[in-house]
């Protein structure tokens, strides 16, 4: 399947020729910040790894220690995050959105609700070999009730496959009676079907219970529960209709409004690079009323823009 990125890996790579550009744009006096985005946001993760390898081999020093020596805030935080290897950048944001001061929710809720089932499986096994943790009971010691649970349904990684014909329109019944239909809301009900359901029968549920109720599944979400698990259940929802749509819906706001979630707009952009960016940015330009390259031109300044705006691409005015 051809890739959705907007970061392609670079032709006629040379990982010793990229190790000794990156060596002397932090060499002597000065950073040359320029040279150094403008080559890594050129070049894929796999090849990046390349550059960190052989950096090492030719100057015996570690290529990310030198960076964040050069480079300082969000700008480094950016670059770090471009070096990563994709599973260990999503092990590093899940064990920070653990174990920093708080619990940092959103980092959960977006990571567990948008990667497919074998990408969760991989993310398991490296976090248990990076820090000899099971991230299921890290998860648990660290959240609560129906939230906790459908958490725990998608650390399974076990989502069914295909459309189940025959269950359509009882599970559109189900949620029915689940949230709208009664007084108070048996969230069990939610968690289940939309934590174990694969996203092309979810989809035909959502068809029904439109059908079914006159309102869009979001809208009952909203209405039925509250905190992090509606947070959780409406990225659920949202990601079996279509991922890179939640994804825009993320950026943009992250943007919007006083201030910029820059974690966020650092992680979506970084993680989402090579897979399906270019999506992210037709439906980010179908949803809201500008393109998200404007957006984060008007959003951030500096390298960490002309960085960003490298991994954006085009405009799509």
């Amino acid at each position: 399947m051809a890739s959705r990125g907007t970061v392609k890996a670079g032709t006629n790579f040379n990982a010793g020729a990229d190790a000794e550009v990156l060596h002397k744009a932090m060499k002597g006096l000065g950073t040359d910040e320029d040279a150094i985005l403008q080559l890594l946001t050129a070049r894929s993760n796999a090849q990046r790894q390349g550059i960190k390898d052989t950096y090492k081999t030719l100057f015996g020093k570690d290529l990310i220690d030198d960076l964040k020596g050069e480079l300082g805030g969000k700008f480094e935080s950016l670059i770090v995050a471009l070096m990563t290897p994709p599973i260990a950048y999503d092990v590093t944001c899940l064990r920070n959105a653990i174990k920093g001061a708080g619990t940092d929710e959103k980092v959960l809720v977006e990571i567990l609700a948008s990667r497919t089932p074998q990408q969760v499986k991989d993310i398991i096994a490296a976090y248990r070999q990076e820090y000899d943790d099971d991230l299921e009971e890290d998860v648990c010691g660290d959240t609560s009730g129906h939230f906790k649970r459908l958490l725990v349904i998608l650390l399974q990684a076990n989502r069914q496959t295909g459309i189940q014909e025959g269950n359509i329109e009882s599970d559109a019944q189900a949620l029915f009676k689940a949230g709208e239909q009664k007084y108070g809301t048996d969230e069990q009900s939610f968690v289940t079907i939309l934590g174990n359901r694969s996203a092309e029968h979810l989809r035909k549920v959502f068809d029904a219970y439109m059908k079914m109720t006159g309102y869009e599944m979001e809208e009952s979400i909203q209405r039925e529960t509250s905190g992090n698990l509606s947070a959780l259940l409406l990225a659920v929802v949202k990601c079996a209709r279509s991922v890179p749509a939640y994804f825009a819906e993320t950026l943009y706001y992250a943007m919007k409004g006083a201030g910029t979630d820059d974690d966020t707009l650092i992680r979506v952009m970084v993680s989402r690079s090579e897979v399906d960016l270019l999506d992210i940015r037709s439906h980010f330009r179908r949803l809201f009323a500008c393109s998200l390259h404007s957006m984060i031109r008007g959003d951030t300044g500096g390298d960490y823009r002309k960085a960003l705006l490298l991994l954006c691409g085009g405009d799509d005015a």
